[in-house]
């Protein structure tokens, strides 16, 4: 555990624990989440079978997103 230079122990930072189960980082190190409109929502005959396996997959987090994201989660970043 790291001390301060007075020698008494620093606090642990508090994982957010909302963002850390929606948020993923993969083995390069990229930060992914779950796209936005999960695909299985409602009124999916309308949406073509293409676009609900595409909402299956993970999307990678935007870089502006990551800097609000890296206070929330510091220890998986």
């Amino acid at each position: 555990m790291r001390k301060r230079p007075s020698g008494e122990p620093v606090p642990k930072i508090k994982t957010h624990r909302g963002t850390a189960k929606r948020v993923k980082v993969s083995a390069n190190g990229k930060v992914t989440h779950r796209h936005q409109f999960d695909g299985c929502g409602h009124i999916l005959s309308k949406k073509s079978r293409k676009r609900k396996r595409n909402f299956r997959k993970d999307q990678p987090t935007f870089k502006g997103d990551l800097k609000r994201f890296a206070p929330q989660i510091p220890y998986l970043l």
